[in-house]
């Protein structure tokens, strides 16, 4: 550690050091989180090239989010023991090798099992780079950096959209995966000179494995049987098997964290009503979220025909709408505390989607989507900041970074579980593209404002008080979101 602090601390040229290995990092993530709304852009394109139907498009972008979200925690606790740099490079790799498979695919199943390593690799590289900035930064530069983390968080979605739509429209889907190799290489390169090199030999001891297994299988299990339940029947022996099934894997794995003496997360801190509370409405926020990116991209390709790059410069109004919300989430919070703004925040968020819920057969951008995109954009940005303080205020400084890890984590599988749930309704008219598909998305539509108003209430009854969180916020300058 000491090796690192006086890596931080030195003369001008380190300075040009820190900004060249933050540069590093900072891409390295912005790849990771591109690889997401840029393929939502590309769902048309790659359905009508692979054969895709019905719900199983969705499973392009969850087989990435749902290894990824369901390991985070795991990445992780990895870094710690095995070492930052070894696994950042691991990560990379493996991420790198994905995309190119992924690009060569072939198959849906090809597709989605490249994906799946892809998700594999980004859980693995993504808290890595993180906790290399938490330990080569201090003080105000440490800030600074953390704020740049979060700022290719929020500005990656609408960045996605934009090279999505113009790979797709120019060239053809495959490009957004073959061109994060040469990215990768040249991160690969940097990396090996800037990254400080690991100070300790890896410890493999104390690795959850059981725990990462478990709780993966588990999450994948229920995402199945939502997704494939509009197929084989709600009521279903197949539903009732996958579901019921992951949800023990959840309790059996809720057990075992109890049990493990360095658990992926103390199951005990789920009481605390800001973290408790704040993982079920960042599930919500999230999903609500990468549903509206979704059901949005679908309803403008498949029911209007707008062509990939039009529908990426559609979502710019959207990504600013979020933007100006996030920004101002963290004014709101330190004033009034989490409770009344992420209330008023979702019920904003379901009036968008009750706008949304109005596309028809004959609907307009301007008319019937832009509206409900800009007020459901605000809503969700608010929401998504308020709920990563409300649970990084309820971390201690010994458990801070497995308390983010969870933050994370919620995101990611809340936009997973949100994508399998909408992209089932929207596809329950059964019909996915022309003007029929338009039914399902409205219903989808008012299932993401249902979803909205429930997190609203929960938020209201659950999340504590102003006059006790604000001071708390107040003794935890670190809660701010870095994701």
């Amino acid at each position: 550690m000491t090796m690192l602090h006086r890596h931080t601390t030195a003369s001008p040229a380190h300075g040009t050091k820190s900004a060249a290995l933050l540069f590093v990092l900072l891409i390295a993530q912005l790849m990771v989180i591109l690889d997401i709304t840029a393929v939502n852009i590309a769902l048309p394109s790659i359905a009508s090239d692979l054969d895709l139907t019905g719900s199983s498009i969705s499973w392009t972008i969850t087989s990435y989010s749902l290894i990824f979200g369901s390991l985070l925690l795991f990445g992780g606790r990895a870094a710690d023991l095995i070492g930052r740099r070894r696994m950042f490079l691991t990560g990379l790799g493996i991420f790198t090798v994905s995309s190119f498979t992924s690009a060569l695919a072939g198959t849906a199943g090809a597709l989605f099992a490249a994906r799946a390593g892809q998700g594999l690799g980004a859980a693995l590289l993504s808290p890595a780079a993180l906790a290399i900035i938490m330990s080569a930064f201090q003080g105000k530069q440490r800030a600074k950096a953390l704020a740049a983390w979060g700022a290719v968080g929020g500005a990656g979605a609408a960045i996605g959209v934009l090279v999505g739509g113009m790979l797709t429209e120019f060239t053809d889907w495959r490009m957004i995966f073959y061109v994060n190799l040469p990215v990768a290489a040249a991160l690969a390169v940097a990396a090996l000179k800037i990254v400080p090199a690991d100070a300790h030999k890896p410890r493999w001891k104390g690795l959850d494995l059981r725990g990462a297994v478990l709780a993966t299988t588990s999450l994948g299990a229920i995402v199945f049987a939502i997704t494939q339940a509009e197929g084989a029947g709600w009521t279903s022996a197949q539903t009732h098997v996958f579901g019921l099934g992951g949800l023990a894997g959840l309790a059996a794995f809720a057990a075992l964290e109890r049990r493990t003496d360095t658990p992926l997360l103390r199951i005990e801190r789920l009481a605390d009503r800001a973290v408790g509370g704040g993982l079920f409405l960042m599930l919500a926020a999230a999903g609500s979220l990468f549903g509206l990116f979704l059901l949005s991209s679908l309803y403008l390709q498949n029911v209007l025909g707008w062509g990939p790059l039009s529908t990426g410069l559609a979502f710019i109004p959207l990504a600013l709408a979020a933007g100006i919300g996030a920004h101002a989430a963290g004014h709101v919070v330190g004033k009034h505390g989490v409770r009344g703004p992420l209330a008023a925040a979702f019920l904003v968020a379901a009036a968008g989607m009750t706008l949304l819920s109005q596309v028809g057969e004959n609907g307009t951008y301007l008319a019937d989507v832009l509206p409900g995109m800009l007020v459901a954009g605000f809503g969700l940005g608010i929401a998504v900041v308020s709920v990563s303080i409300a649970i990084l205020t309820g971390a201690a400084d010994e458990e801070s970074g497995m308390i983010s890890g969870l933050n994370s984590t919620g995101h990611e599988l809340g936009g997973t579980v949100g994508i399998a749930i909408f992209s089932t309704i929207a596809a329950g008219s059964g019909a996915i593209a022309g003007p029929q598909a338009a039914s399902g998305i409205a219903h989808a539509f008012i299932a993401a404002g249902l979803l909205a108003s429930v997190a609203g209430v929960v938020a209201l009854a659950v999340l504590p008080q102003a006059r006790h969180f604000v001071p708390k916020l107040r003794l935890s300058p670190s809660a701010m979101p870095t994701h």
